[in-house]
């Protein structure tokens, strides 16, 4: 009898907890929030195209996948993540498909966040683009990777990508997030509730027509955090790597000329300053032409400088330059900056100043001051924060490089 009453138990105890399971089902993404809280070592791909990817209009050193670690080492202080970018310039859902099984699966990840459409808009049917999604969607969930899908951020408008088919794209993202009950962050309205609420903020958060900067790459990282843990992170104080001048530092200490390229004074300036910590140094000057010239044209002349392979560019676009409006200061300015990087990677050395001073004793700067500062935050690069601080600057990131180095 009271074997017989301990069987009838057990089975009600089983009978329990399997419909509390069944009621409360946890889902792939549970298990990996487990595991950023309890310290388990993570492993989280972030696959899309060049918007995912490591490229200039970021600063060719670091994506929003490398913000997200951040984001989550807040959110969860015992992380330890394994982030691996698999963004690909140009690529769209049908390219996805073909390198899923290398570029993500291999890897073998507990989370993969997703974010194509930009290009698929300009050569993907719609319908295509829902069933590509929806696909790498389950292959990922079969290899036992929790998911969370992202539509693409919004754009200037344009002939190749209009808004309203973005949008269209935007939504099939969001009825395969239905369809399969995963988890969703609408880069695609956060960025149009940015553009309605502030049209400047939303400008200096973009690097070009279609891709984010590195601020919009901040935003991407802290609304996928959002989702993951339920969490508001703010990246804004994640410094830029203190690397600004690691190329022209070695070839000055191997005793090779560095071929720079700069806008006037620091065409003088810097060489100056540098043979003071290298008496031999050699320079193989180019100077930017600056007078008389508007935005746009320092933005023309700077086309030229990936053909040029610098070993150092120095940059500084005063706030007053000429520019027809707000728009075309911002968007001319991103391009000064955008073609002074190589398309992807950091094979030269990049330096913005600002030309004027920062604010002091509870001083402001100007507004037109002010948005060229937030152009330069914009990039994920070291920059002179005053002409007066350029010695200072030059010293310090010297000691840094050479302490890297352990002399």
């Amino acid at each position: 009898m009271r074997i017989a009453l301990l069987l009838v138990l057990n089975l009600l105890c089983i009978s329990t907890g399997s419909t509390l399971a069944a009621d409360n089902p946890a889902s792939p993404l549970d298990d990996v929030t487990r595991r950023l809280s309890a310290g388990q070592p993570t492993r989280i791909v972030c696959f899309g195209d060049s918007i995912t990817g490591v490229y200039y209009h970021s600063g060719s050193q670091r994506a929003w996948c490398d913000m997200l670690g951040f984001a989550l080492q807040k959110a969860f202080p015992k992380a330890n993540l394994d982030m691996i970018n698999a963004g690909s310039s140009g690529h769209t859902t049908v390219n996805a498909l073909a390198r899923i099984e290398r570029d993500v699966i291999a890897k073998k990840p507990h989370l993969v966040v997703v974010m194509f459409g930009m290009n698929d808009v300009t050569r993907v049917p719609l319908e295509k683009f829902r069933d590509n999604t929806e696909t790498i969607a389950s292959r990922c969930l079969d290899a036992g990777a929790a998911v969370v899908l992202c539509t693409p951020n919004s754009v200037y408008e344009n002939e190749r990508r209009p808004d309203g088919r973005l949008a269209e794209y935007s939504e099939a993202v969001r009825q395969v997030a239905a369809k399969l009950g995963l988890p969703l962050v609408d880069c695609f309205e956060a960025w149009h509730e940015q553009r309605r609420k502030d049209e400047t903020a939303w400008m200096l958060m973009m690097s070009d027509t279609i891709h984010p900067n590195m601020t919009g790459h901040r935003r991407f990282a802290e609304l996928i955090t959002k989702t993951v843990s339920g969490q508001d992170v703010e990246l804004a104080d994640i410094a830029p790597p203190h690397d600004a001048m690691r190329r022209t530092f070695a070839r000055l200490q191997a005793k090779q000329p560095v071929k720079l390229i700069a806008m006037p004074p620091y065409d003088e300036q810097v060489p100056a300053i540098l043979r003071k910590h290298f008496p031999k140094a050699e320079f193989q000057v180019t100077t930017w032409p600056v007078a008389g010239h508007t935005v746009t044209q320092l933005a023309d002349w700077a086309k030229q400088i990936r053909g040029m392979k610098p070993d150092l560019v120095v940059l500084a676009v005063r706030a007053d330059t000429p520019s027809s409006s707000t728009e075309d200061y911002i968007r001319n300015y991103e391009w000064v900056l955008n073609w002074s990087f190589q398309f992807a990677g950091r094979p030269w050395d990049v330096v913005p100043v600002l030309p004027f001073e920062p604010p002091q004793d509870g001083q402001k700067l100007t507004p037109s001051e002010e948005l060229a500062r937030q152009i330069v935050i914009g990039k994920d690069i070291r920059f002179v924060d005053g002409n007066s601080a350029l010695e200072s600057w030059i010293a310090e990131q010297k000691r840094v490089w050479l302490e890297a180095r352990g002399q």
